[in-house]
């Protein structure tokens, strides 16, 4: 993804935004020739300290045989977004897409032994499931262990992660703090989590309001409208 100097996220800013319950993604592997990228919907787990995703599919996932190819994937993780009208954002009144994406470049690794897919499976309850901390997946005991042939695990070593937040750093602090305003004002889809992004990033510039705590925004209410792509200028409409 495009990622221009005003809307890059640093480190600390992309870890807190998904460990504040943003574990679901999509996982694209490439596809063989003449065929487009495999591409799958899923949860994972994100150890930050061994620099690595946990994650399982089931075994008729079209995605085996594209890993084998080439194990090189990227996972993205994209939320927050919305639609920016054109007369939101002053002359010349271009429209624009705000919103958050994280993308990870990893290594696959797919892991077939009973233990291994056990072990991931255990720490993906762990994390997802805390509550029922006695449920847990032991290799040919019941009532997991005999499913484990209809899956497979993946460890997806981490090379290099990507993060862009589009909230129009560029515009002059005080017309980017007005939009969250207009954010609130509208209310709809996913505004709130939207608008909790941009003052964040307006506070970070030094003039704007205190920072906020980043929080994921309820999921009533999404609004499928889109807007027109443009060229980058000033107000980076495209990207």
């Amino acid at each position: 993804m495009l990622i221009r100097s005003w809307d890059r996220g640093d480190e600390a800013e992309w870890r807190d935004w998904l460990a504040a319950g943003r574990d679901f993604g999509l996982l694209a592997a490439n596809g063989g020739p003449g065929h487009g990228p495999v591409l799958v919907p899923t949860h994972f787990l994100l150890d930050q300290d061994a620099g690595e995703i946990l994650l399982h599919l089931a075994t008729p996932n079209p995605i085996w045989a594209a890993l084998r190819a080439d194990p090189q994937v990227t996972l993205s993780v994209t939320d927050d977004y919305v639609f920016a009208p054109g007369h939101w954002r002053g002359e010349p009144g271009t429209p624009t897409s705000y919103y958050a994406s994280v993308q990870f470049a990893c290594t696959a690794e797919i892991v077939e032994d009973a233990a291994g897919k056990a072990a991931i499976l255990n720490r993906q309850l762990a994390h997802f499931q805390p509550e029922t901390p006695e449920v847990r997946v032991v290799p040919g005991a019941e009532p997991f262990g005999p499913l484990l042939t209809g899956l497979r695990g993946l460890r997806l070593t981490v090379r290099e992660v990507r993060a862009k937040f589009k909230y129009d750093d560029k515009k002059p602090a005080a017309a980017q703090f007005a939009i969250a305003g207009l954010l609130a004002e509208r209310g709809q889809g996913l505004d709130p989590g939207a608008r909790t992004q941009l003052l964040r990033r307006n506070a970070r510039r030094g003039d704007g309001p205190a920072p906020v705590r980043a929080e994921r925004a309820g999921r009533s209410g999404r609004s499928g409208r889109s807007g027109p792509a443009a060229a980058d200028r000033g107000g980076c409409p495209a990207g």
